[in-house]
């Protein structure tokens, strides 16, 4: 009991030190003038996640293919900058709270919301599946809120990081807009094959509002493993 005081104590130092650094700093540009070079480069994980929804538009839009294979490439791009941003952290011996705030925003943009209309854009668009999806934005959501209230609570290894995820690290969508990416290959999407399984049709009339794809099943139940409480992922 008190360690977990001790932590939160800590971490409510440091969010108090966070708060006077950009109170106390005048000017239009003050907030750009404190990123530190981390900050920067996980503002290009958020670039990344934001250039896949506007691929995923265009797609929608033209019809192009060059547009769907952007938007498929740009979240893994996006995680390479999520895993380099802890590394020049650790390298500038710099790190804050705006920092973790922005780490989280940006992987929700990348591996929440653009792997989310990723599968939108490739067919999964009824009723019920964009209520799958939107579920799963929230969960992700959800799941970085936690990892940020929680973080000091986890146990960590004598390097100081977590030794575990509770629950699914949301960068782990990336697996999902790999069998996107597959299924791109194969013309398994709306407008050629059509989407792997089909639809079933749980109430009312076919392509009506309870029609549904089965593979939605698959995102509804990555967003519940997302927010588990009881599933430990080791961290590698």
């Amino acid at each position: 009991m008190n360690q977990r005081k001790t932590s939160t104590k800590s971490t409510n130092d440091h969010g108090t030190d966070a708060l006077h650094q950009y109170q106390e700093t005048d000017g239009h540009f003050s907030l750009v003038r404190n990123f530190r070079l981390a900050d920067l480069v996980t503002i290009m994980n958020g670039v990344c996640g934001s250039f896949s929804v506007f691929s995923s538009a265009n797609y929608l839009l033209s019809n192009d293919r060059d547009y769907l294979w952007s938007a498929l490439a740009f979240p893994l791009a996006g995680l390479l900058f999520d895993f380099f941003d802890g590394k020049v952290a650790r390298w500038r011996k710099s790190s804050s709270l705006l920092g973790q705030e922005l780490d989280s925003l940006a992987d929700l943009i990348s591996f929440g919301v653009a792997p989310a209309l990723l599968a939108f854009t490739v067919g999964l668009r009824t009723y019920l599946d964009t209520v799958v999806l939107t579920g799963f934005i929230c969960c992700g959501l959800a799941r970085l809120a936690r990892f940020n209230a929680t973080v000091a609570l986890v146990p960590k290894d004598e390097a100081g990081k977590a030794k575990y995820f509770e629950g699914l690290p949301i960068p782990s969508s990336l697996v999902l807009v790999a069998v996107l990416s597959y299924w791109t290959k194969m013309g398994w999407i709306e407008g050629q094959e059509g989407i792997p399984l089909g639809t079933i049709t749980l109430w009312g009339p076919q392509k009506g509002k309870g029609e549904i794809h089965l593979v939605s099943i698959v995102f509804g139940c990555w967003a519940a493993a997302m927010v588990s409480k009881t599933l430990r992922v080791p961290k590698i």
